[in-house]
């Protein structure tokens, strides 16, 4: 009895240091490789900003390979990719209530799947997958536009979040590689 006293006081004390320790070194050391960004928009009452990590392809192959076709997507790199709104909007023409929102996105050759989700998760991807799973709960899905992909005329070294100003839109842009989308915005 004393000793599984003993082994469980250890295997309790390794925990707490690697959630306390461990966890904070390791945020800190994938945040030099994809450092964290903020974009932002605003118009009269409405400020609009997106909260992400920006990953570098350094020569790899990103969509189809590192980042895969028809899987959901972290949307950049380390936490989730936050969107935040302080009033109601449209996207797609879907009505947005002000708030904010975990911005996830399913990649495609053609098209993309973006997701606008209720919860924002602590770590976008799960340790147990080696980052190949999200931490997206579904059933917190608050609304999903499809928007086509354009192939960009100038190739991004770093994944790029911004807000771009239209005729009669706002466009929240993604661009990483040669790939990018545009999501329109109505305020």
């Amino acid at each position: 009895m004393k000793t599984l006293k003993w082994v469980l006081g250890i295997i309790l004390a390794l925990l707490l240091l690697f959630f306390f320790v461990g966890m904070p070194y390791l945020k800190e050391q994938t945040k030099k490789h994809s450092p964290e960004k903020t974009a932002t928009y605003e118009s009269g009452d409405t400020v609009l900003s997106v909260q992400y990590s920006s990953p570098s392809k350094k020569g790899r192959d990103i969509f189809g390979k590192l980042v895969p076709y028809g899987k959901v997507w972290r949307t950049g790199a380390n936490e989730p990719t936050t969107f935040k709104t302080s009033t109601a909007i449209r996207i797609a023409g879907n009505m947005l209530p002000a708030g904010t929102y975990s911005l996830w996105t399913i990649p495609d050759r053609k098209q993309w799947t973006v997701i606008f989700n209720k919860e924002v998760p602590d770590w976008g991807a799960t340790l147990m997958s080696g980052g190949s799973e999200t931490t997206r709960n579904p059933e917190a899905d608050l609304l999903q536009v499809v928007v086509p992909v354009m192939v960009s005329q100038q190739p991004s070294e770093n994944f790029l979040i911004d807000f771009e100003e239209g005729d009669q839109n706002i466009f929240l842009s993604l661009k990483w590689d040669q790939t990018e989308i545009r999501v329109p915005l109505k305020l």
